[in-house]
């Protein structure tokens, strides 16, 4: 079963940077869709940014412009480019791998453990 690991959370002030990873880890033959998602305190989850394995993207339209989502070069990672942060970015952020496929079958989708970002005004 695919793992998701994500790394590069932190607290940054109103208008700096982050940059996000996730590493899916496992025996794994290719990813359909890779993406970001976060949660703020009493809200529900929500899509930042995904990633297909054609590199069709699609954004929330409250981070266009501002975040960059990519995959590596091994096509099971992922990375989330987050420029001019502002304290409604604060949250969560999810790592989601959706379509994984690997020797020993197929996985619907998997969740990481989530890295808190938090924003300061």
């Amino acid at each position: 079963q695919v793992q998701l690991v994500e790394s590069g959370g932190g607290l940054v002030q109103a208008g700096g940077s982050l940059t996000l990873s996730c590493a899916a880890s496992g025996n794994i033959v290719s990813i359909d869709i890779m993406g970001w998602y976060r949660q703020a305190p009493g809200k529900e989850r929500d899509l930042v940014a995904v990633i297909t394995k054609g590199g069709s993207l699609n954004y929330a339209d409250s981070v266009k412009g501002r975040f960059t989502i990519s995959r590596g070069n091994a096509m099971n990672t992922v990375y989330l480019q987050m420029n001019s942060l502002k304290p409604e970015d604060t949250a969560v952020y999810y790592c989601k791998a959706e379509g994984v496929y690997s020797p020993y079958g197929y996985q619907s989708r998997s969740w990481g453990q989530g890295t808190q970002v938090t924003v300061s005004s």
